[in-house]
């Protein structure tokens, strides 16, 4: 894919559904009696790997293209897949997943790509091993594909290390097929939406700080979600308005989440303008349209309890930082090394071929920025958010920016690159 700089972008947006929410609400309404409707839903290759998972689970699922209709089993429901389950490339999918299959009464297999199979799953196997979980690691290394034999769970309290919604998720799922209260405390709050979404179909869940608590058993209801614009997906055009010269770009519908607005937050600290209008909640989620002007941006550090509420966005936030005047300095970012790709050592590698002072450290990055960057040949590591943030660059930058593999922005964004150009002038 070659991308060219860009001369202004202009008009109004609506971007696909969350893609963590989307997730969620199959997962849920597989658990839950009744008919579940998600609308806006996702139709990116990692939700559809969710469903095709609970659909090999005996889940009767109906993807219209304008909705996904999914007909609950119940939380006792599941039965036993006839074939390995796959998620694809979704990180999302294998960790949550694992917590409902650990107390289902059957055994499976759960596999990935060669991405997954290098993502690391200890984080998660200990958690349920602590809850009497039988749940393996096939080739001994703590990543997928991993054996998995439905039993009896008990309820613990768990103290995680991270600060991650795909642990705190995997264990309040296993949560209700324990024998009493399962909790999860966290470092710092990660996103809430399994705790939002749970309660909405039913569940007994409370929050309190950085603790999250499920009750065992609870009778889950099917429901209609509207699912918001994906704040994650939001952000390469709020970078792109941001750093491109008389640019103004409306993005309706987008999820406003607390523990997801950090890049908003950083933004505005960084002195973007950015507009919330119409602000309304949808099933339980805050939503806003945002209407982003191009403005001058100053360096500024990132770090601490902020980084779980924007970690999928750090790569464009690098992208943002190249043109903005004066340092900027990410740091507690360690998570990024195990996503897709290792995109802590991808963004140096790469923002660096297009001129840009970056360096990297054990945790994150320093941005010196404000120089001038040009096209480059650029490898996205088939990582989608890689891809992405480097349109972003080679829309500002002079030259033209070639991105090898850009097709892996179907992950989350299949109209990526359509969308893009429709705002283009």
């Amino acid at each position: 894919m070659e991308i060219t700089k860009c001369k202004s972008l202009t008009g109004e947006l609506s971007i696909p559904g969350d893609k963590s929410i989307s997730h969620r609400g199959v997962m849920f309404g597989a658990l839950s009696h009744g008919l579940t409707e998600i609308s806006n839903f996702l139709h990116g290759a990692d939700c559809l790997s969710t469903i095709s998972c609970f659909q090999k689970m005996g889940v009767n699922i109906e993807n219209t293209g304008n909705s996904v209709l999914i007909n609950g089993n119940g939380l006792h429901g599941l039965c036993a897949p006839n074939t390995v389950l796959d998620a694809g490339n979704s990180g999302t999918t294998t960790r949550l997943i694992s917590g409902i299959l650990a107390g289902q009464d059957f055994t499976c297999e759960l596999t990935g790509d060669a991405s997954i199979q290098k993502r690391p799953m200890g984080r998660i196997l200990k958690p349920l091993k602590m809850m009497g979980a039988d749940i393996s690691s096939l080739n001994g290394n703590d990543c997928a594909p991993l054996a998995i034999s439905g039993r009896p769970l008990r309820g613990i309290h768990y103290q995680s290390p991270v600060a991650s919604a795909q642990v705190k998720s995997c264990v309040l799922l296993a949560g209700l097929y324990a024998d009493g209260k399962t909790s999860v405390t966290e470092p710092y709050l990660s996103r809430n939406h399994t705790e939002l979404m749970l309660s909405h179909f039913g569940a007994s869940i409370t929050s309190e700080g950085t603790t999250a608590s499920v009750l065992p058993d609870p009778l889950l209801h099917g429901c209609r979600i509207s699912v918001p614009g994906d704040i994650s997906s939001a952000a390469y055009f709020i970078a792109a308005a941001l750093i491109i010269p008389g640019s103004e770009v409306l993005i309706k519908s987008v999820g406003i989440n607390p523990t997801r607005d950090g890049i908003l937050r950083v933004c505005r600290e960084m002195g973007a303008c950015i507009e919330l209008l119409n602000k309304r909640s949808e099933g339980g989620e805050p939503v806003a349209d945002l209407l982003v002007k191009s403005s001058t941006l100053k360096g500024v550090k990132i770090e601490g309890a902020i980084i779980p509420s924007l970690i999928d966005e750090i790569p464009v936030l690098a992208v943002l930082a190249a043109f903005a005047e004066g340092t900027t300095v990410i740091r507690n970012a360690e998570e990024l090394k195990v996503k897709e790709s290792n995109r802590l050592d991808v963004m140096v590698r790469e923002l660096s071929k297009m001129g840009a002072s970056v360096t990297g450290t054990d945790d994150g990055l320093i941005i010196e920025g404000g120089r001038p960057l040009h096209g480059a040949s650029i490898d996205s590591h088939l990582d989608h958010r890689i891809a992405m943030s480097f349109t972003v660059a080679g829309m500002a930058a002079d030259g033209t920016t070639t991105i090898k593999d850009a097709h892996c922005v179907d992950i989350s964004y299949p109209g990526f690159y359509r969308d893009m150009k429709y705002l283009q002038v």
